[in-house]
Parts: structure tokens; C-alpha cells; sequence
């Protein structure tokens, strides 16, 4: 039998059996750490970034310049928090800024109609409810999904 061994995202190694159409997980094998995961440093001053970009969104209820930057910070940064919990967060806070985007702009097109006030107030609801339980799974140091 011939064995190849890789890894994934997860940090687990798999060796795959090419003789056979099924999949051994070897959990012998040491894990394999990412640069955030054998440093609490650098894993503590990724928290701290994704803090900010959740201030940013914050200040964004107000004023909508401060989404793009959080939304730019997170695109820029995101290679540094592959494969740690902190991945889920980045991935949270990119989905909010798409769909209060797309939202927001249904809204301010359907202004005309009355009905775009309903989606820009459900919009700008949402968003305070990502936000919140973004920031409070990030405190509790828990991945988002």
C-alpha cells in the first residue's frame, strides 16, 4: 500500500490509502501548528484587531465611512488568523458589511416607494445584532460558527 500524508486546514493529518476508496485519520501524528497558534502574542494582538474592526462597524451606525475601512482591514489581514478561531470572526464581520450593503442600498432604492424606510430600519437592526453578538462571542473567546 502506498501512503501520502496531508494536511488540512484543521491541523490534522490524514493519510490517504490509494488502494483504498476510504480515508484513516492517524491521530498520532503531532498536530500542526500555525504561527497564531504557537504564539498568544500575535494570537492576542489578532483579538485585539478584530476588536477594533468590531469599534468600526460600531462607529459605522452613525456614520457609514468606518465599514469600509473595518471591511478593508479584515480583507488585508485575514492570511494571519487562517485556521484559528478567530478565521470565523473575520468571516462574520465581511458577511455583515456585504449584506448591509446590499441592504441598505435595496432600502435607499425603495425609498420611493415608502417601503425602503421598513428595509432600512430592519437593515440597521440587523446590523446592531451582528455586531452585538460578534463582539460578545470575540470576548468569550468563541468562534462564531
Amino acid at each position: 500500500m502506498i501512503r501520502q500524508q496531508i494536511t488540512v486546514r484543521d491541523g490534522l493529518y490524514y493519510s490517504f490509502i490509494k488502494q483504498l476508496p476510504h480515508c484513516v485519520v492517524n491521530e498520532n501524528l503531532p498536530r500542526a501548528h500555525t504561527r497564531l497558534e504557537t504564539s498568544e502574542t500575535s494570537l492576542d494582538q489578532e483579538k485585539t484587531l478584530t476588536t477594533i474592526v468590531y469599534v468600526l462597524q460600531t462607529v459605522s451606525l452613525f456614520t457609514g465611512i468606518p465599514m469600509f475601512v473595518a471591511v478593508i482591514v479584515n480583507y488585508v489581514t485575514r492570511g494571519r488568523v487562517s485556521g484559528t478561531w478567530l478565521d470565523t470572526h473575520y468571516s462574520w464581520q465581511i458577511r455583515t458589511f456585504w449584506y448591509s450593503l446590499v441592504w441598505t442600498v435595496l432600502g435607499a432604492l425603495t425609498m420611493i416607494l415608502l417601503i425602503g424606510y421598513l428595509i432600512l430600519g430592519i437593515a440597521y437592526l440587523w446590523l446592531i445584532y451582528r455586531i452585538v453578538r460578534g463582539w460578545l462571542n470575540l470576548a468569550s473567546n468563541r468562534p462564531m460558527y
